[in-house]
């Protein structure tokens, strides 16, 4: 006869007390971490005395998101789990200081989606109306960051924001890639087979053409400021019983109450928009960086090629160039370039050095950690 003992099987309700014990130990050690950054806090304020203390440490952060999907072994995939430690960093963050964070609003755009995403639902949003108000926000010190779109992968660049940057002493800070999904949306109280008019942004509208076409060829579309705004006009329309749509993204379908007829409806599903995060303060190497020029030319022949052929010489990665009238001359014109690295790093100063002899002006817009999630 075996003394050996034999496995108890698994029941539920042997499941659920686990499930019940792991939460007990997961708010345990989130208290423990929460008490952490209380300390650090204090640290810095006992450091730093009267000057300003910079609690949040974008570098930090990114490092730290780093590391939960390297050492991650499922069956969690490496976003969802750091999605879940970067809303417990922000949470303890906000013990330390609520941050406010500007961006182009208004609420429930793919910005704010952006600005939750990279700092946390920890945050006090303040939405700007323009992108110009969310770099005059953060200059005045009102907000502690601004996030503001640069590109997306179908529409190209946002002249607005490269042109924001020629005056302004703020620095890039961050990175967010946003994957955009659209969805139709209308008041739960409304038959969807009753819609008459669909609303949104002139571009998501664009970006949705193809799937419009084909399901919904009939229904005049109305394009309006933004897709929050589209939100909010189908959930007033639905509140007196007018059968309205609106294309807008997952904030703004929260946001106003409203049900998905259909869900990820652009044409294009690697559909993608960058952002930035604007601060005043510059942000130290992080192992896994970006930095950002604005450089103005100089009028003669083979001056970009000169520009260009520095990063070739020092073997460094230019992932990004733009072109912008100058304002300054006519015809004139200055560049965006994005490049691997930081420019603290000995062959990333070599390349800044060697444009400073070639062009008129160059300005370190700033290096920042690549976007982690």
């Amino acid at each position: 006869m075996s003394n050996s003992k034999q496995a108890v099987p698994d029941t539920l309700p042997l499941l659920r007390d686990r499930i019940d014990s792991i939460d007990s130990q997961i708010q345990m050690l989130i208290n423990e971490r929460a008490r952490c950054a209380q300390k650090v806090a204090e640290v810095k304020l006992a450091e730093q005395g009267g000057e300003a203390v910079v609690f949040y440490r974008p570098e930090r952060e990114a490092q730290v998101l780093r590391r939960v999907m390297e050492r991650n072994e499922g069956p969690l995939g490496n976003e969802e789990m750091a999605k879940i430690f970067r809303q417990v960093m922000s949470s303890c963050l906000a013990l330390e200081k609520p941050m406010r964070i500007a961006f182009l609003g208004p609420e429930g755009t793919f910005t704010q989606q952006a600005a939750l995403k990279h700092f946390g639902k920890s945050i006090i949003s303040a939405p700007m109306a323009a992108i110009d108000e969310v770099f005059r926000e953060v200059e005045s010190g009102a907000a502690n960051y601004g996030v503001v779109p640069v590109e997306n992968s179908t529409e190209g660049v946002v002249n607005h924001t490269l042109d924001s940057f020629r005056d302004s002493r703020l620095k890039i800070c961050g990175e967010v890639e946003e994957r955009i999904h659209h969805h139709l949306l209308v008041s739960p109280n409304i038959n969807a087979d009753d819609v008459t008019h669909i609303y949104s942004h002139q571009q998501s509208l664009a970006q949705c053409r193809a799937w419009l076409d084909r399901y919904w060829p009939h229904v005049e579309r109305v394009a309006v400021s933004s897709n929050a705004e589209a939100a909010r006009l189908a959930a007033d329309a639905g509140r007196s019983g007018r059968a309205i749509a609106a294309i807008a993204g997952e904030v703004a379908c929260e946001l106003y109450g409203l049900s998905k007829v259909s869900s990820n409806i652009e044409d294009r599903p690697d559909n993608t928009t960058r952002f930035l995060i604007v601060g005043n303060q510059d942000v130290p190497p992080s192992g896994k960086d970006k930095t950002s020029l604005l450089i103005s030319a100089k009028n003669e022949p083979g001056a970009l090629y000169r520009l260009l052929e520095a990063f070739e010489r020092h073997g460094v990665d230019m992932t990004r160039l733009e072109t912008r009238p100058s304002l300054m001359s006519r015809w004139g014109y200055i560049f965006y370039i994005d490049f691997v690295g930081h420019y603290l790093d000995d062959d990333c100063r070599a390349v800044i050095d060697d444009l400073r002899e070639r062009a008129s002006e160059v300005k370190v817009l700033g290096s920042y950690p690549v976007a982690v999630l």
